[in-house]
């Protein structure tokens, strides 16, 4: 049993690291071949930064975890809200001021009502490439956003400015491709090890690998995203750390959650479509509230804050007392 925790916790460790230098390499790539701040930031690194989830759901999905896979997409959607814009929210208050992130909350709304709708009769294989084809769709709507911006010749969107200032600097070709094999071996050796450990201990308590995925794996896997957001708030980067949590959520439920459909199409446990999609499309409609104003326009305070960390407690406390 201690050498299953110790795998599990090396092999998020590994998968935090390896994802932060898959997101350098591939973002300085990207620059070389002079693609645009905003559109590398808005779909290079919301896809770097969700490659934990896709690795450990596809490797899950493989081994016939399905449970694990499904609980990985829907439970670090609800650690992106509750936990991450929670915590970030209680450091500084979440202001809204890019037009492009309250023009995603409603696309985020929306395919988090379409996925829960297909779970009913369970993922099937047509239902993992609507999921793909919906992720294409986004993916070519920014694509066209941010070359609508680009012609502009004006950073009107605070969000640009703020991806601008985080992309990296001075990294020759060299060490980003380096970065970039390096972060992506990482990355398939430490999902390998930590569903392999996920498993083991899921088994060992007794409880299913849907818990194991809507808890442990779940938070692992949302941590860079949770790093990435605390450094936007410290840096008064509010767009930037929003984006983060909008971008990734989509990418967790179109790229993440479509490969047990896609992979090993099946029945989803009951307990997701009465509990686990219930909370997720709850956050999912407070952040779109929240992101369209409650007591000041497109802001989280720090009582907000507070309130979506409660929650996100609250529900991790329900499943814990779901397996007691």
């Amino acid at each position: 049993m201690l050498l299953n925790f110790v795998a599990l916790v090396f092999g998020l460790i590994v998968l935090v690291i390896s994802a932060d230098k898959f997101v350098v390499g591939t973002v300085s790539i990207a620059k070389k071949f002079g693609i645009s701040p905003l559109l590398i930031g808005l779909t290079i690194v919301g896809l770097g930064t969700s490659a934990p989830e896709i690795l450990v759901s596809a490797i899950a999905s493989f081994q016939g975890n399905t449970g694990l896979a499904v609980g990985n997409a829907l439970g670090s959607n609800v650690a992106n809200i509750g936990l991450i814009l929670g915590v970030t929210a209680l450091i500084s208050p979440l202001a809204f001021k890019s037009a492009l992130l309250k023009r995603e909350l409603p696309i985020l709304m929306l395919i988090s009502l379409i996925c829960f709708f297909m779970a009913f009769d369970g993922l099937s294989f047509i239902d993992g490439i609507l999921m793909l084809l919906m992720l294409f769709s986004f993916l070519i709507w920014l694509i066209r956003t941010a070359k609508r911006e680009q012609h502009k010749k004006a950073m009107d969107d605070p969000l640009e400015q703020e991806l601008l200032d985080e992309m990296p600097k001075d990294v020759s070709e060299k060490k980003a491709w380096l970065f970039f094999v390096v972060g992506l071996v990482g990355l398939l050796l430490s999902s390998r090890l930590l569903v392999w450990a996920a498993v083991n201990i899921a088994e060992s308590f007794g409880v299913s690998d849907l818990v194991i995925g809507l808890t442990i794996v779940a938070l692992g896997t949302s941590l860079p995203e949770l790093a990435a957001s605390i450094s936007s708030v410290l840096k008064k980067e509010d767009d930037l750390a929003v984006g983060n949590v909008i971008g990734s959520n989509i990418y967790n439920l179109l790229a993440v959650y479509s490969l047990p459909g896609l992979i090993a199409p099946g029945p989803v446990a009951e307990t997701v479509i009465t509990r686990d999609f219930p909370v997720l499309l709850g956050f999912t409609g407070v952040l779109f509230i929240l992101g369209y104003g409650l007591s000041k326009s497109g802001l989280i305070n720090r009582w907000e804050g507070a309130g979506l960390l409660l929650a996100y407690c609250g529900y991790q406390w329900v499943i814990y007392q779901s397996v007691v």
